[in-house]
C-alpha cells in the first residue's frame, strides 16, 4: 500500500511544509519591519525575494533529503529509478512550495491570511493533482484543470522515478515545476510592497 501512496505523498509533503513555513516566516519578517529596513539600502525587491528563496531553498534541500531517506530506508518505499532522482524531485517540489509561499506572503497582511491561502493554493492541487486518483481516470474537465496545477507535475515526476522512467517522462514535469517556481518568484518580487501595511 505504501508503494502506491508513498510516492505521491512524497510529492505533497515538501510542497505543503515549505509553503506554510515560507509564507508565515516571510510575513512575520515584513510585519516586524525588517523589509522596510532592508529597503532603505540599495537592495531591490527582487534581491529580497531571491535572498529569501535561497535561504528557504537550503531548508528545502535538507527537508527533502530527510523525507526521501525516511521514506526509502525506514518505510521501505520501493523505487525502481535512482534514489537521487527522487531526492531531486522532492527538492524541486519543496522549492515550488517556497516560491508559492513567497508569492502568497506578498498578498497577505497577517499570518492568519497567509495560512488562509492554503485552501486556495494547496487544496485544489491535492484534489485533482493525481494524489487521490490517477489523472487519466478523471473526467476530462478535471484533467484540463489538473494540467494547469504544478503539483500534478510533481506527482507525475515522483511516479516516473518510482517506476524507473529516465527520459522525457521524468524531465518534462521537472521543467514545468522549475518554470512555475521562477514565474512565482518573479510575481512575488513584482507584487511585494515596500511598506508594511
Amino acid at each position: 500500500m505504501f508503494d502506491q501512496l508513498g510516492g505521491p505523498i512524497l510529492a505533497l509533503f515538501p510542497f505543503i511544509l515549505m509553503f506554510v513555513v515560507t509564507s508565515v516566516t516571510t510575513l512575520r519578517e515584513r510585519r516586524s519591519g525588517t523589509l522596510e529596513r532592508l529597503m532603505t539600502t540599495p537592495l531591490g525587491k527582487a534581491d529580497f525575494i531571491v535572498g529569501y528563496a535561497l535561504a528557504f531553498g537550503l531548508v528545502a534541500v535538507a527537508q527533502a533529503a530527510i523525507t526521501v531517506s525516511y521514506a526509502v530506508l525506514v518505510c521501505g518505499l520501493s523505487v525502481d529509478g535512482a534514489v537521487w532522482r527522487l531526492g531531486l524531485v522532492a527538492v524541486c517540489d519543496a522549492l515550488l512550495g517556497t516560491a508559492l509561499g513567497l508569492l502568497a506572503s506578498a498578498f497577505a497582511r497577517t499570518e492568519f491570511q497567509a495560512v488562509q491561502f492554503m485552501p486556495l493554493v494547496v487544496i485544489p492541487q491535492i484534489l485533482v493533482g493525481g494524489l487521490l486518483m490517477p489523472r487519466d481516470r478523471m473526467p476530462e474537465a478535471l484533467q484540463v484543470v489538473s494540467d494547469w496545477l504544478p503539483l500534478s507535475y510533481a506527482v507525475d515526476a515522483v511516479n516516473a522515478v518510482t517506476v524507473g522512467e529516465e527520459g522525457w517522462d521524468l524531465w518534462r514535469p521537472l521543467v514545468v515545476i522549475v518554470g512555475v517556481s521562477l514565474v512565482a518568484l518573479a510575481l512575488a518580487a513584482a507584487t511585494l510592497r515596500r511598506r508594511t501595511p
